[in-house]
């Protein structure tokens, strides 16, 4: 048995033998939860009613921020280049290039590729840095306050503007539009609709095939958008419960205690690994629709 897997086994076995003898000594107990509701913490209230649907809330804040960040450190960064770059400019060179040849290139030809990495880029950056912040605890909790010098302010919290569907589905609307509208310009409005049938499939059997690839097109957007939201949702909540929110649910205070390791390290992976990989995937995937709109078979 490898040394890995031993002490994995070790973790597991201390934390069931602890948690069985905290149920032992302490009992299953349990105080009934009617106060906190872990889903409020996506609930999106109102800090500046505006006329229509202008209001603005914690997630325009975090989409604001977001679009700030893609924009004011990029152009910081590229002012700032030098022939013998420093660690910064070695690292934003290698985002660059992930973002040119394994997002761009990677999926469309060269002259695809000059005009649409632009656009591909800032979505990819858009993304990663809206993910990102929602692992940044901030005081945006407004529903929970603490006390400083007299002044409420609102509690820490972490959140996504991702994690909430409207967002994902109207960058994922953005794409839908663009690669329609870029499969037309190419081909035509009959050639483009003329394309959704896969080649070799003539005659009576065209026509249910055009409407399976109609209908696959446009669920397109589901597929864009509800994986961003989903992936983000969840890890949301994973950590919210994991670092003591099933504690408080369950009124097990003990609890907490073997769960928030968990809680960290799902942090830490969904930090580290899951913010940038669902940033790459909504990209790679908008550029593969872009790519394949325009191409001559499918």
């Amino acid at each position: 048995m490898k040394t890995r897997t031993k002490v994995l086994l070790g973790i597991a076995a201390f934390y069931i033998l602890s948690i069985t003898l905290a149920v032992i000594i302490f009992g299953a107990a349990r105080n009934d939860n009617k106060e906190f509701a872990p889903q409020n913490e996506f609930k999106l209230d109102t800090w500046v009613n505006l006329p229509g649907p202008f209001d603005i809330n914690k997630a325009v804040l975090y989409i604001v921020v977001s679009g700030i960040l893609t924009s004011v450190t990029m152009v910081y960064i590229a002012r700032r280049m030098q022939a013998r770059p420093n660690r910064v400019q070695t690292a934003v060179e290698v985002l660059f290039s992930l973002m040119r040849d394994n997002i761009t290139r990677g999926n469309m030809d060269d002259k695809m590729a000059r005009k649409w990495f632009p656009f591909l880029g800032t979505l990819f950056l858009f993304i990663w840095f809206n993910n990102l912040l929602g692992y940044l605890p901030l005081p945006t909790n407004t529903e929970h306050t603490f006390d400083v010098l007299g002044v409420q302010v609102p509690a820490f919290a972490i959140y996504a503007a991702t994690a909430n569907i409207s967002v994902p589905l109207v960058l994922a609307l953005i794409v839908f539009v663009s690669y329609n509208v870029e499969g037309i310009r190419a081909k035509g409005v009959r050639g483009y609709l003329k394309s959704l049938i896969p080649e070799g499939i003539t005659g009576v059997a065209a026509i249910p095939m055009f409407f399976l690839e109609a209908l696959s097109n446009f669920m397109r957007l589901i597929s864009l958008s509800v994986r961003l939201f989903a992936n983000l949702l969840a890890g949301h909540l994973i950590i919210l419960f994991m670092s003591g929110g099933l504690a408080v649910l369950l009124g097990l205070e003990w609890l907490g205690v073997f769960a928030l390791p968990f809680g960290i390290a799902l942090f830490l992976f969904e930090l580290g690994l899951v913010a940038t990989l669902q940033a790459f995937i909504f990209a790679t995937l908008s550029a593969i629709y872009l790519g394949g709109a325009v191409a001559e078979h499918h």
